[in-house]
């Protein structure tokens, strides 16, 4: 297939999102559309002179008439898990409606868990039931976008990202706070695998997946850097880069976090596709009797005066435990053969152009 001429990117006020745009329409590729939710969404790309659009990503008829004479669609849509799946039903639909060819989904390896084992691949097989919901989110998303796209014989890529960092990240972004709040740490001392990716080389995976031959279609690609970096690394990497001091960085025990409760569970259940088709024909009282009742089964803390505020410190969360614990470089094996994905920025370059914008921000 050709690049197309005329490309949508649905998220494109998020931090891939607009950088795609950005890219895409500073290199004039092609045309490209910007499908942000509402007009909030536009500050950041009102400095380019573009046929931006509007449309809710879950509103099938309000995003197919966004789509309407593009070519190709980018989706780099974020949010809960309910989101996420919502916007995964309406995509294709919404797509083959409006006659585009080719869709790129923004994935994550995360479908694989946090801390996948070795030997892991895109073939391996996938589990909704994992303790992170936005992996479970993510997995059934995948699965009705490829079911959809099959039936709408639309050409679906999903690329399959896991740490994405870069200038306006979330990731070194909170870090550098963190270590300036002196709260930042590490597990078993960072030995553990980040499988990173700087946000222009994810660019340049998507800008291959909607070039590619239409053989490649219809699977998943893992994409990352070229280079691989432990969690120590990159942390003392940008202690380095901000001129903060490394001790700032705490060591801590491996925390224990409880199973699944029936909250998560009910949450996993509810979000699925068919229970939100029957949720939206069940009365609107009903549904707050329901909802008040699942309030009531989760235990409620009551707020005491007799307790003093503790000091801050780290405060590890599931999911950075388990990525922090990764001992498997996953592999990009599959782009490389397929989409000839080779990263265009090494890592050193994009942990100091995402070091000098934080630089900035502060100057």
């Amino acid at each position: 297939m050709s690049f197309p001429k005329k490309v949508a990117v649905i998220g494109a006020n998020g931090f891939v999102g607009s950088r795609v745009v950005e890219l895409f329409h500073l290199g004039g590729e092609c045309e490209v559309v910007p499908v942000v939710r509402g007009v909030s969404g536009l500050p950041r790309l009102s400095r380019f002179e573009l046929d931006w659009r509007l449309a809710d990503a879950r509103n099938e008829a309000a995003l197919a008439k966004a789509l309407a004479g593009c070519e190709a669609v980018v989706h780099s849509v974020v949010g809960d898990g309910r989101v996420i799946e919502a916007a995964a039903a309406a995509l294709i639909p919404a797509a083959a409606a409006a006659g585009v060819r080719r869709v790129v989904y923004l994935s994550t390896a995360s479908v694989h868990g946090q801390n996948p084992p070795a030997g892991t691949s895109e073939e391996s097989v996938l589990s909704d039931r994992q303790d992170v919901s936005y992996n479970n989110a993510k997995v059934r998303a995948e699965r009705i976008l490829f079911r959809d796209a099959k039936a709408a014989s639309l050409e679906l890529f999903a690329l399959r990202p896991s740490v994405v960092f870069g200038p306006r990240d979330r990731w070194i972004t909170t870090l550098a706070a963190e270590l300036e709040n002196n709260v930042a740490w590490l597990i078993e001392g960072g030995r553990g695998i980040c499988n990173s990716i700087y946000v222009d080389n994810l660019v340049h995976a998507v800008r291959l997946a909607l070039g590619a031959g239409a053989s490649a279609a219809g699977q998943a690609y893992l994409v990352g850097d070229a280079e691989t970096i432990t969690w120590a690394e990159l942390y003392g990497k940008t202690c380095d880069g901000l001129g903060l001091s490394r001790d700032r960085i705490h060591d801590v025990a491996v925390p224990s976090f409880p199973a699944r409760g029936w909250g998560d569970r009910l949450d996993g259940v509810r979000s699925s596709p068919l229970a939100q088709r029957l949720i939206a024909h069940v009365p609107r009282k009903l549904k707050t009797v329901a909802k008040g009742a699942i309030k009531g089964l989760k235990p409620e803390v009551m707020p005491t005066s007799w307790v003093l505020p503790s000091r801050p410190g780290p405060s590890p969360t599931q999911e950075m435990v388990r990525l922090q614990q990764c001992s498997y470089r996953l592999p990009q094996t599959k782009a490389q053969r397929e989409l000839n994905y080779q990263p265009p920025v090494t890592l050193a370059e994009g942990l100091d152009r995402t070091l000098a914008w934080l630089r900035w921000t502060k100057s």
